[in-house]
C-alpha cells in the first residue's frame, strides 16, 4: 500500500487565511516527497507575495479590532486546551504524518513529535496563569501599574525538523498572550501545518488569529519585511537567522531566532560509560542528527578513550537504519535529496581532510531508495577541524579528547554556537560546577533534560531570545508603564 494512501488528507490546494480555506493567487505547487520512498506525498499550494499580503491583513484585522487580543485569559486558555484535546485525540495521526513527510522514526516521532508537541502546549498553558501580566510598582519617584500588553502580529517561520514542536513553542505564548499569527512552515513538511490549521479551527480559534501560509525563500522574505507585522520569530539555520535579523533591523522590527548548535558531551574521567553511551545514543543521533540541540562533538577523558570508542563502535551498528514505519528504526532517512548529498560532502571533506573514520561513513547496504545515511563518527578530531565547527545536521559525530578539565571546557566553548551541551560525572555536583563555565542555552548533567518549564535558545551564533518556560511570553509582549495618581492606585492595589 502507498504511503499517501495511508495518511490524513487535507485541503493542500488551499491556504488559511482569515479563518477559511481560500484559493491561493498562483497556481504554483510544492511536492511534499517521502525521504523514504521518494514518493510524492502531496501538492500543496505555493504561497506568493499577495497571499502573504492577505493573510497578513487577516491578522492585523484581527488584532487590531477582533475579540481575540481583549478577551481574558481564561478565554484564551480554554479555546488552547481544545487544541491540547486534538492533538491529544489525533496522537498516531499527527506522528504517521510527520514521520511519513520528513521520515523522523515512528518511535520518536510519536515520543516527540506529536506526544511532545501536546506537552510543549499543556507547559504552556499551566505556566501562563503565572506569568507577571501586569503588577504595581510605587516609589517615592512614582506609582506604576506596569502591564505586558500583545505585541502584535507575529511572523512564525518554522523549520522542517520538528514543524508541529516548533510551530507550538512559537504560536502558544504569542496567542495566550493575545497576539495573531501567520505560520510559514517549511515545504518539506507542509502537510502537517494543515493538519495543526484544521485543528485551530476546529477548536474555535476566531478567524484571522492563525493563518497559514507554505511560501519559499523570497515570499518568506516578503512576510519577515512585511511592514504589517510587528514581531518575526524564526528557528531554522544561522545563516538565514543573520539575514532575517538584517531585515528586521531595518525597521527595528522585534525578532527571536533559535538557530544551529553544534553542542558537546564532555564525559569527565570518573563518568560511567554504561549511563553515558545509552544517552549519547539518545541525544546525539536523534531525529537522524537532524536537531539543533544534538549532541554532536563528543568530548572524552582520556583515560576513557579507548573503551569509549568500543562502545561507539557497538552502538553505531546496534542502531536500526531502515523504515520510519518500523518502530525498532533508530535512524531513518534525511529530509531531503539536498540534505543527505550536504551531509556526504561534510563526510567527504573530512576524510579528505585527514579525519579518520571510528564508524559508517556510507550509504547503508539494502536501500536503494530514500536519502539514507549510515550513522557515522569521526575520532581524534582536532576541535578546529570544519568537521568539529560547522553545523552538519545528520548523524554525524565527532570525538576529542582531553588531559585536563579545563582544556575540555576550552574545547566545549571552541565554538561560533552555543545552543547546548552535556556534562556527565560521577558526582553531579562536579558535573554542574564544570557545567558553569560552559557557555550555552542549556547544559544537561548527566543527560537530565531541563524539560519545557525551562527556557531555550542560545549563546553567541545559537540565536538571540528564549523560548519556553515563562521566558517564553517574553518574546511576544512589550511592557507598558502608566503613571497612577494616589486615588487610582488605592482601586487597584
Amino acid at each position: 500500500m502507498s504511503v499517501q494512501t495511508e495518511l490524513w488528507q487535507g485541503q493542500f490546494d488551499k491556504l488559511f487565511i482569515g479563518g477559511e480555506w481560500v484559493k491561493p493567487s498562483s497556481e504554483a505547487t510544492f511536492e511534499v516527497i517521502a525521504p523514504a520512498t521518494e514518493e510524492v506525498l502531496a501538492r500543496v499550494a505555493e504561497g506568493t507575495e499577495a497571499d502573504i499580503d492577505a493573510a497578513v491583513a487577516a491578522a492585523r484585522t484581527a488584532f487590531d479590532s477582533g475579540p481575540w487580543p481583549r478577551m481574558e485569559l481564561a478565554e484564551r486558555i480554554a479555546v488552547l486546551t481544545r487544541v491540547s484535546e486534538a492533538l491529544t485525540a489525533r496522537q498516531d495521526e499527527v506522528a504517521r504524518l510527520i514521520s511519513a513527510e520528513m521520515g523522523c522514526p515512528i518511535t520518536l516521532s510519536t515520543r516527540m513529535q506529536s506526544m511532545g508537541t501536546r506537552m510543549l502546549l499543556d507547559a504552556f498553558l499551566e505556566l501562563a496563569p503565572q506569568y507577571q501580566w501586569s503588577d504595581i510598582r510605587r516609589s517615592v519617584t512614582g506609582n506604576a501599574l506596569v502591564t505586558r500588553e500583545p505585541v502584535g502580529v507575529v511572523a512564525a517561520v518554522v523549520p522542517w525538523n520538528a514543524p508541529l514542536q516548533i510551530a507550538i513553542i512559537k504560536l502558544a505564548p504569542a496567542l495566550l498572550a493575545g497576539c495573531t499569527a501567520i505560520l510559514k512552515p517549511s515545504p518539506e513538511t507542509a502537510m502537517s501545518a494543515y493538519l495543526l490549521a484544521e485543528i485551530f479551527e476546529q477548536a474555535g480559534l476566531p478567524a484571522g488569529v492563525v493563518n497559514v501560509v507554505v511560501a519559499g525563500r523570497e515570499v518568506s522574505e516578503h512576510l519577515v519585511r512585511h511592514r504589517g507585522v510587528d514581531k518575526v520569530s524564526f528557528t531554522g539555520s544561522t545563516a538565514a537567522g543573520r539575514r532575517i535579523a538584517a531585515i528586521c533591523g531595518e525597521d527595528l522590527r522585534r525578532v527571536t531566532l533559535e538557530l544551529g548548535g553544534k553542542s558537546a558531551a564532555i564525559l569527565l574521567d570518573d563518568t560511567a560509560l554504561d549511563v553515558a553511551v545509552p544517552i549519547i545514543r539518545a541525544l546525539s543521533l536523534r531525529n537522524t542528527g537532524q536537531v539543533c540541540s544534538n549532541k554532536t562533538r563528543i568530548v572524552v577523558a582520556r583515560s576513557l578513550r579507548d573503551e569509549l570508542y568500543d562502545r561507539l563502535r557497538e552502538m553505531a551498528v546496534s542502531m536500526p537504519v531502515g523504515d520510519p514505519f518500523d518502530p525498532a528504526t533508530e535512524i531513518g532517512p534525511l529530509v531531503s535529496r539536498g540534505q543527505r548529498e550536504r551531509v556526504e560532502s561534510f563526510i567527504a571533506d573530512a576524510r579528505a581532510d585527514g579525519n579518520k573514520v571510528l564508524v559508517g561513513g556510507g550509504r547503508p547496504e539494502g536501500l536503494d531508495r530514500g536519502w539514507y545515511v549510515q550513522p557515522t563518527i569521526f575520532a581524534d578530531v582536532d576541535p578546529n577541524a570544519r568537521i568539529a565547527q560547522e553545523e552538519v545536521f545528520g548523524p554525524v559525530l565527532t570525538v576529542h579528547t582531553f588531559d585536563t578539565e579545563a582544556e575540555a571546557i576550552e574545547i566545549a566553548n571552541n565554538s561560533d554556537y552555543g545552543l547546548n551541551g552535556s556534562v556527565f560525572a560521577a558526582d553531579p555536583a562536579h558535573a554542574l560546577a564544570v557545567a558553569r563555565h560552559i557557555r550555552t542555552g542549556t547544559v544537561e548533567l548527566n543527560g537530565t533534560p531541563a524539560g519545557f518549564f525551562a527556557p531555550l535558545g542560545g549563546f553567541k551564533n545559537s540565536g538571540i531570545g528564549r523560548e519556553a518556560g515563562l521566558e517564553g511570553f517574553d518574546a511576544y509582549v512589550e511592557s507598558k508603564s502608566y503613571g497612577l495618581p494616589q486615588s487610582l492606585l488605592d482601586t487597584l492595589a
